[in-house]
């Protein structure tokens, strides 16, 4: 009777830790409203279906450009072709990672006198789950920086990329795992796991190509055409 007691104690208090350990930020599983919710959410300026279809005809095709060039990091010594990360775009004293926490995030807390976001929960798109820590989203650019590069930015001006990079249209608060297994990847190659934000993807995808007047290639094109088809 003793052992039976202590084996229960024992399952209780390994309950008791896992239900602890959901609330440091590991993903859960959203409510289904909610989450019904965060799949349809897109930044301000992005083009309805109809208009993205549109502008996807429009989209130049052209074979992808060399990397060459392309380098992202801002190092002592680097190339930073992109400007410093997380740029204060229209000179608020918020960068654009706080305002696209901000925005994206619900429950958000801010350091006391300052724009940083501290705390705050994400209802993830990409995977349909919720994340609560801060340290474990990142700021996906939905257009890679290096797909900007080969198709049209290499081009550019500095200033003209720095401002791209910064492009809210562009950016998402996602959970930080999906992000980096997305990487550089164009949408014939990854598409978010939740199949409920293909077509907002796809959405984002076509303004911010469409914006900075970036060519496309043909899978390119028709990975993104299927996606419209599910709006």
């Amino acid at each position: 009777m003793k052992r039976l007691v202590e084996a229960t104690m024992i399952r209780v208090l390994c309950v008791m830790l896992l239900l602890l350990s959901g609330c440091t930020g590991i993903p859960l599983t959203a409510d289904p409203s909610v989450e019904a919710e965060a799949s349809q959410r897109v930044p301000a300026g992005t083009m309805d279906a109809v208009a993205a279809r549109a502008a996807l005809g429009q989209l130049v095709l052209a074979v992808p450009g060399r990397l060459e060039g392309y380098e992202r990091d801002c190092d002592d010594g680097a190339a930073c072709v992109f400007g410093q990360p997380w740029f204060d775009a229209d000179g608020d004293g918020c960068d654009q990672r706080s305002q696209v926490l901000a925005r994206d995030l619900v429950d958000v807390v801010r350091k006391q006198g300052r724009c940083a976001v501290t705390s705050g929960t994400l209802h993830d798109p990409y995977t349909a789950t919720t994340v609560t820590s801060v340290s474990k989203i990142q700021i996906d650019h939905v257009v890679p920086l290096a797909e900007m590069w080969r198709s049209g930015a290499a081009a550019w001006p500095p200033e003209q990329r720095t401002a791209a990079a910064n492009d809210l249209r562009n950016l998402v608060a996602v959970q930080g795992k999906v992000n980096q297994s997305k990487g550089d990847k164009t949408p014939d190659e990854w598409m978010p796991p939740n199949p409920a934000y293909a077509c907002p993807y796809a959405r984002i995808y076509i303004t911010v190509k469409a914006a900075h007047a970036l060519t496309a290639t043909a899978p390119e094109k028709a990975a993104l055409d299927q996606a419209l088809a599910s709006c």
